[in-house]
């Protein structure tokens, strides 16, 4: 165990502050502007392939070679990307947290392998100080909000010339929110909403309890390790985490899919595919599934009848693609769309746009 450090106490309490400020804002926020800005639609058709105002562009395709030191990987990635990281970085880093000293930055060194020196090669590529970077990659279990940002790219994961897993990803972030391994399993997650966020496990990492797993490397682990779909959910499920998450699993068979609902700690519940029970969906919107939607951010009905509407005869990665391009699924927050078939190892995503009216969230 490491005892705590003055300046990670001068870090903590200032991260609090930044919290609590910041967690103000964003319910103020949202409640004020929500009425202006409520807009709904009948469910799209004929969006795929992508095109009109709500298409933006496609994302570039890097590889990421994992036989390279960790500090080299992400190398050609940063050097494409450096000027729309940096402009990210000077403008708006996470709500201004230059206000959080972070200059020396000891939380990552004690970050797991291989995602600490891919970090800190990051820094050095980018000229980014390298506790922005860090605080960029562990910003899930700092503000468990789902963020937009101008960084999205599409990394192929190769270990000896063959792809071992594909990912949508944000520049400068080493691990996964939106990935595929070919034939096995595709995985995406969810900001959950809780009080028990991921302040609390970042005070236990701080204080020396460091049992949990960062969301995005366990993501990440999984996605690199995993061999089948069921040995993924039970990574998924059963690791301690340092934040509360959705995880949405999928599978290259019928009646494999779920979604994992998890706390920092367990798993309050595995929701799965269920064809006796005419279940041949499921459909997560940051809210637990057995309670009701806030109805200041309903996405969850129009998505339902989206794909009722739709039928499990006529579903396909186009019918997909409509439902997600209707408002308010489809709102401000959207930064891309990702499509992802398990059994052809194929993941196709697009930046996307939401011309007003539309939803902020």
């Amino acid at each position: 165990m490491r005892f705590l450090h003055q300046s990670d106490l001068v870090f903590l309490i200032k991260f609090i502050r930044l919290f609590r400020e910041r967690f103000h804002f964003v319910l103020v926020s949202r409640f004020s502007h929500y009425c202006l800005y409520l807009q709904l639609e009948d469910c799209r058709s004929g969006m795929y392939p992508p095109k009109g105002p709500t298409f933006k562009g496609n994302v570039t395709w890097y590889t990421v070679d994992l036989d390279l030191p960790p500090s080299e990987r992400w190398t050609q990635v940063i050097k494409d990307k450096n000027t729309e990281v940096k402009l990210f970085n000077n403008v708006h880093v996470f709500y201004h947290v230059s206000h959080v000293s972070y200059k020396k930055p000891l939380i990552v060194d004690t970050l797991p392998q291989p995602f600490s020196d891919e970090i800190k090669g990051i820094a050095a590529v980018s000229g980014i100080p390298l506790g922005e970077i860090t605080l960029f990659n562990i910003f899930y279990e700092v503000f468990t909000v789902c963020t937009s940002i101008p960084l999205v790219v599409n990394v192929n994961f190769q270990r000896g010339n063959k792809t071992v897993f594909k990912s949508t990803n944000f520049a400068g972030y080493v691990g996964i929110l939106t990935g595929i391994r070919p034939g096995e399993f595709s995985l995406t997650m969810n900001e959950r909403f809780n009080f028990d966020g991921g302040y609390v496990g970042i005070l236990e990492w701080i204080l020396g309890w460091r049992d949990g797993m960062w969301m995005g490397f366990l993501t990440r682990k999984v996605l690199e390790n995993a061999t089948s779909y069921e040995d993924a959910k039970d990574q998924l499920s059963l690791t301690k985490l340092l934040a509360p998450a959705y995880f949405i699993l999928g599978g290259n068979r019928t009646g494999q899919g779920c979604v994992i609902t998890r706390t920092r700690i367990n798993t309050l519940d595995i929701w799965e595919l269920d064809m006796k029970l005419g279940r041949w969906y499921v459909l997560e919107t940051n809210y637990d599934h057995w309670e009701k939607p806030m109805i200041f951010d309903d996405r969850r009905t129009p998505a339902m009848k989206c794909m009722n509407q739709t039928t499990q005869a006529n579903i396909s990665l186009a019918s997909i693609y409509d439902v997600l391009s209707t408002k308010p699924v489809l709102n401000k927050l959207t930064t891309y769309t990702s499509l992802m078939e398990v059994s052809t190892g194929s993941l196709e995503s697009y930046i996307r746009d939401c011309p007003n009216p539309c939803t902020p969230w």
